[in-house]
């Protein structure tokens, strides 16, 4: 079940730069460490209920109900379009730090989880994902679906704080150059917009 395969594959999978990782990377930049723990840890709980659903098997009734399928799409494409657009217009500088209030450790959190609930592709790759690395013909693939995604959320709350953390080192350099932040925040604000647009594309 652990397999060389499905560790490799999941690291893989968890490594390529898509929402979760870009969120997790400019949070980290923007502001500090701290900070881009939350966003990992946000964006680590945002895959449960895609696991969830791809266990229970709801992700069979997405596939084959194309309004449910396309209505959780429109609602992460205007999610994703409008972090884009607070990203554009926010021309300020990283006041947030160690010292900020926990509330707003929360909103990020809270930000993650909602920018992983409404990718319904998530679902999808799980449903078709996790069945490969199930031992054949086990008595109980349920148990093994569940710790087999307990792995996989493992490695990416591992792998999202380490880019987090990453920027986070980053970020008093970043802060000696306002230009630098303002195009720091308008590139992620487009690298967002890009996954919007892709988000919509997808059939």
């Amino acid at each position: 079940m652990f397999s060389a395969e499905f560790l490799l594959t999941s690291l893989i999978v968890v490594l390529i730069p898509g929402t979760g990782v870009i969120y997790t990377i400019s949070t980290g930049l923007f502001h500090g460490w701290r900070a881009s723990v939350a966003a990992a840890i946000g964006c680590t709980a945002g895959i449960i209920p895609h696991l969830l659903a791809s266990i229970l098997g709801l992700s069979f009734i997405l596939h084959m109900s194309a309004v449910a399928f396309q209505t959780i799409k429109l609602a992460g494409v205007l999610y994703l379009l409008y972090l884009a657009w607070a990203l554009w217009r926010d021309t300020g500088g990283m006041t947030f730090d160690s010292a900020s209030p926990q509330h707003n450790l929360w909103q990020i959190a809270l930000k993650a989880v909602l920018i992983n609930i409404l990718n319904p592709k998530l679902t999808i790759f799980f449903f078709t994902f996790l069945p490969l690395f199930i031992t054949p013909n086990t008595t109980s693939p349920i148990t093994e679906l569940f710790l087999l995604s307990l792995v996989f959320m493992a490695l990416t709350l591992a792998v999202f704080v380490l880019y987090g953390v990453l920027a986070s080192r980053v970020r008093s350099y970043v802060m000696q150059s306002p230009k630098a932040i303002i195009w720091l925040r308008r590139s992620f604000a487009a690298m967002f917009a890009g996954l919007g647009i892709r988000l919509a594309l997808t059939e």
